[in-house]
């Protein structure tokens, strides 16, 4: 079984993480390619393929203008974002990073897929990005590699099972090539209970997906009934609104 989750925009490169033994990433000619090309584009055009200001602008191409000189960290210590916060991987026990490493994997813009400990550089790249290299986006751009690398991952942990706790945005990267998995894929979906009904709320949401990751890897779960048991941050398993393959939680 693994889990799929997205990556965030917002990094962290400075606070103090445990010393682990990096790994190589799956497609670094692939990444190479999409610096090389973002490195050549005009401000004008980076702005128009990625919509923000212009300090950002700025920071992003410094850092695909030297990108190969900037700093390495692992991916699931690197990324910031809501998602992370719920996961907080700093304080997982190096058996439930072990567990991670072989049962989680990141859908990167810029490096396609990733696992926990596979190192990434300062960037930002989204996957909805409507831009790649000889292609109108960047999903057209990936192909079916990233779905393929998840057959081959499945494969070793002995099931093919996909728990999808990524965005839609980053699932859009996996999805035109379902087929292709020939997996079960478990959507997971997390509201908030209120006066009414209940409702999503997205920031939770993300928080909630990083728990469920955390959950997952804390109790090495291999048995997707086991998720059912997922209660972080008084969310509770709803049967009357679920489906084998679609879970959804609430939280009162």
């Amino acid at each position: 079984m693994l889990a799929v989750i997205s990556p965030a925009k917002s990094l962290d490169f400075e606070s103090t993480i445990p010393e682990l033994q990096a790994t190589e990433n799956y497609f670094p000619e692939e990444t190479s390619r999409l610096v090389g090309a973002i490195s050549n584009l005009s401000k004008t055009k980076l702005k128009q393929i990625m919509p923000v200001s212009d300090n950002l602008i700025e920071l992003n191409r410094g850092r695909y203008a030297q990108f190969f000189d900037q700093p390495e960290r692992a991916a699931i210590f690197a990324y910031n974002g809501d998602v992370y916060t719920g996961l907080e991987a700093q304080s997982l026990q190096p058996e439930a990073l072990d567990f991670a490493q072989n049962h989680l994997r990141i859908l990167s813009g810029l490096y396609g897929l990733l696992r926990p400990l596979d190192p990434i550089r300062p960037h930002r790249l989204e996957m909805g990005t409507r831009w790649a290299p000889r292609y109108k986006k960047l999903t057209d751009f990936w192909k079916d590699k990233i779905a393929t690398q998840l057959v081959g991952d499945m494969a070793a942990t002995g099931q093919r099972v996909i728990v999808n706790l990524a965005s839609n945005e980053y699932w859009a990267s996996v999805k035109p090539y379902a087929s292709k998995l020939n997996a079960r894929i478990i959507e997971v979906d997390f509201r908030k209970d209120s006066p009414d009904g209940p409702k999503f709320i997205s920031f939770e949401a993300k928080r909630a997906r990083g728990m469920m990751a955390r959950y997952i890897c804390e109790n090495h779960l291999t048995d997707p009934a086991a998720l059912l048991g997922f209660d972080s941050d008084g969310y509770a398993f709803d049967p009357s609104t679920s489906t084998n393959d679609s879970l959804r939680f609430i939280r009162s």
